[in-house]
Formats: structure tokens, C-alpha cells, sequence
């Protein structure tokens, strides 16, 4: 199972504090804004606004946020110009990163993110750099307690599910981009997920020693509160020990 996904339910467990809800939204409102842009305001027709809009409920983003969202998107309503920006890099020791932003002053997120890398230990690569490295899947994440968890990876697989894993209490269940939206609903029908989304794999994990593992974790999450980064992505292998760790500080 992706330790990176077990580290994002564990967080996800604990709560989102009051002080970050209001910049959580602020991400979402962009990406629905974004989705919207690119293939228009009905989500029936568009797959990734259909993903953004139900990101944005599971998070208890107020429904009059998203419609606005929508509107200033579909140009309905005056609203800023957003860019999205794909960048990569290297955290410490060579571990790859990626992260998607949406921006209305590209240089102004570029120079706030090289910053981030290098007051971590890290450093800004070229395009292409570490891409080739990732998939784009959808994972969607279930918890199996009182349920038998190879029925339902059986079940999912008959959805459409290109792939499954378990561990300790929690499904993991991988799918093409395509597929997802159909193994959603099917697993739905039989357990809510904890998490559901389409996002970049790791094709192979990188495993470091406590230390630099910590500095790694710390980089990410530095450039996940930039205000312009919406998902960041590493390489990084989080072992259970590393996940005890983690939450042992969150």
C-alpha cells in the first residue's frame, strides 16, 4: 500500500484545524474554477469538475462556494485568471517531487516554491525531470473493518479495478483514470471510502534513514501550505516506522 496514502488518511483522520480549512477551500475553489475553464460549468459532462465538486462536499465546502466557483469559471461571474503549473524536483537525498499549482503570478509561485526546496535540502528541477517516474491512477482507500476485504477487492476488481492491496485494516484499490468514476460507485454500493481520488503513483518508492526521511516529510509539507500549490507528490517509501513517527508529532 502507498505509505503517502496511509500518512493522508491519518491526517485526514485527525481533522483539518479551522486556520487551514479556509485555505483548503481556497485550493478547491481553484481547481473548480480550472475544471470548469476547461470543459465548461455542467459537471455531468465534465469528468474533472465532477471530481473537484465532489473533492470540495467531502470537505464541507459550502454549496453556495462551489456554484460561485462554477460561475467564475464558466466566466459568469467576474473572477481572477488562473494558470496551472506543473514543477518537479528533488527533495533530500534524491527522493523525486512533483506538484501541481494554480497561480494568477507565475513568477511569484516560482520563486516561492525554488525558495521552499532549498530552505529544505532540496532543489528545483527542469520539466521532465522526475515525471516519467509517476502514473496517473485513480486509488480509492477503504476502510475493511467488519467487512471481509477480499470480497471486496474481488468486487471491485469486477468493477474495473486494475489493481488492489491490503493492509492492516485498510483496502487500497487502484484504477485507470477512466475506470474511476465506475469503480467508485461500485465500491460505494458496499463501503464509503475514507478517500477517492484520481493522483500521481509512484512507479518505485525510494527508502532513507529516519532523518532524511523526516526532512523529506518536512519539504512536502512546506510546499503543500504554499498558497498557490494545490498536490504534491514524492517518491518517498513511508514505512510503518516512519508512519509512527509522523504521527507521533502531527
Amino acid at each position: 500500500m502507498s505509505g503517502h496514502s496511509k500518512w493522508a488518511t491519518i491526517k485526514r483522520q485527525k481533522g483539518v484545524a479551522d486556520s487551514r480549512r479556509g485555505a483548503m477551500f481556497t485550493k478547491l475553489t481553484r481547481e473548480i474554477i480550472i475544471a470548469t475553464r476547461q470543459g465548461g460549468p455542467s459537471p455531468e459532462g465534465n469528468f474533472r469538475l465532477r471530481l473537484a465538486v465532489q473533492k470540495a462536499r467531502d470537505s464541507n465546502m459550502p454549496k453556495d462556494n462551489i456554484e460561485n466557483a462554477i460561475k467564475k469559471g464558466s466566466g459568469a461571474a467576474e473572477g481572477t485568471t488562473f494558470t496551472e503549473m506543473v514543477m518537479e524536483g528533488y527533495g533530500p537525498s534524491g527522493v523525486a517531487v512533483m506538484l501541481e499549482a494554480v497561480t494568477d503570478n507565475r513568477n511569484r509561485t516560482v520563486a516561492e516554491i525554488r525558495s521552499t526546496f532549498m530552505k529544505n535540502n532540496g532543489s528545483l528541477g527542469e520539466n521532465g525531470s522526475v515525471a516519467w517516474m509517476f502514473e496517473n491512477k485513480g486509488v480509492i482507500t477503504v476502510d475493511t473493518t467488519g467487512i471481509d476485504p477480499d470480497e471486496l477487492a474481488l468486487y471491485a476488481i469486477d468493477a474495473g479495478a486494475s489493481d488492489v492491496k491490503e493492509e492492516k485494516g485498510l483496502l487500497e484499490i487502484y484504477t485507470e483514470p477512466k475506470e474511476f468514476e465506475n469503480v467508485k460507485l461500485a465500491v460505494e454500493k458496499r463501503r464509503k471510502p475514507i478517500s477517492a481520488e484520481v493522483t500521481m503513483i509512484p512507479q518505485n518508492t525510494v527508502s532513507l534513514q529516519e532523518k532524511e526521511a523526516l526532512q523529506t516529510v518536512k519539504l512536502l509539507e512546506r510546499l503543500e501550505e504554499l498558497d498557490d500549490v494545490q498536490r504534491v507528490f514524492s517518491n518517498l517509501d513511508y514505512s510503518d516506522a516512519l508512519i509512527e513517527k509522523l504521527k507521533a508529532e502531527a
